[in-house]
C-alpha cells in the first residue's frame, strides 16, 4: 500500500481496502534463509522472492505510476492477525539506484511530493461485495472443505434419488405370472 497518513490501516481485513497487490510465498521452516527485494526506481514499485536460495528471483509484484518522496526512511514491520508467528530480519541492505532522469523530474522536489499511485484500477475496488465475500480472495481451506462437502452431498443426494427411481421402476416392471 503506498498512504500518505490520511488512510487508515484495516487489520480486520488485512488491509484489503488499500492493497495495491501482493503475493504468497512459502517461507515457513526452510533451511536456509529467504530473500525479499524491494525496487524503487522511475516511478516502478517491485518486489521480486527468493525463497529457495538460487538467486532465482521470482516477481511478487510491479506496479507503475508509484510517485514516492525523499528523504524518508525505511522500516519493516509484521502483523499477523489472529494467528502467531515468528519472522527475523536478519538484515537489510540499501543501495541508491543511479538512473538518468528527464529535464522535468530534476527540476522537481522529490522531498515535497506526496506519496501516491496512478493506477488503472482504484484500491477502493478491492472493497466488500454486498453479499460479505471479498472479491479477490483466493479459496481458502475452509472455503475449499465447505465447497469439496456441498459437493460430496450433492453427488450423496443423487446417488439415493437415482436409486430409489431404478427400484421403482423395477418394482413396475415386474409381472406375475
Amino acid at each position: 500500500m503506498v498512504n500518505n497518513g490520511s488512510l487508515p490501516y484495516d487489520h480486520g481485513k488485512d488491509g484489503r481496502s488499500t492493497e495495491l497487490g501482493g503475493c504468497s510465498v512459502e517461507i515457513r521452516n526452510k533451511d536456509h534463509d529467504t530473500y525479499l527485494a524491494v525496487r524503487y526506481s522511475k516511478g516502478r514499485l517491485t518486489i521480486m522472492v527468493d525463497v529457495d536460495d538460487r538467486n532465482d528471483w521470482k516477481e511478487c509484484i510491479d506496479i507503475g505510476g508509484v510517485r514516492l518522496p525523499t528523504g524518508y526512511y525505511f522500516g519493516a514491520s509484521a502483523a499477523t492477525g489472529d494467528l502467531s508467528d515468528n519472522h527475523d530480519i536478519l538484515s537489510m541492505k540499501m543501495y541508491q539506484l543511479m538512473v538518468e532522469h528527464t529535464p522535468e523530474e530534476d527540476n522537481q522536489d522529490w522531498t515535497k511530493i506526496e506519496p501516491s499511485v496512478s493506477l488503472l484500477k482504484s484500491p477502493k475496488d478491492n472493497i466488500d461485495d454486498p453479499t460479505g465475500n471479498f472479491r479477490s480472495t483466493p479459496l481458502t481451506g475452509w472455503k475449499v472443505f465447505l465447497l469439496l462437502l456441498c459437493a460430496l452431498l450433492g453427488i450423496v443426494v443423487c446417488a439415493v434419488v437415482g436409486a430409489v427411481v431404478f427400484q421403482k421402476r423395477q418394482e413396475r416392471n415386474k409381472r406375475f405370472y
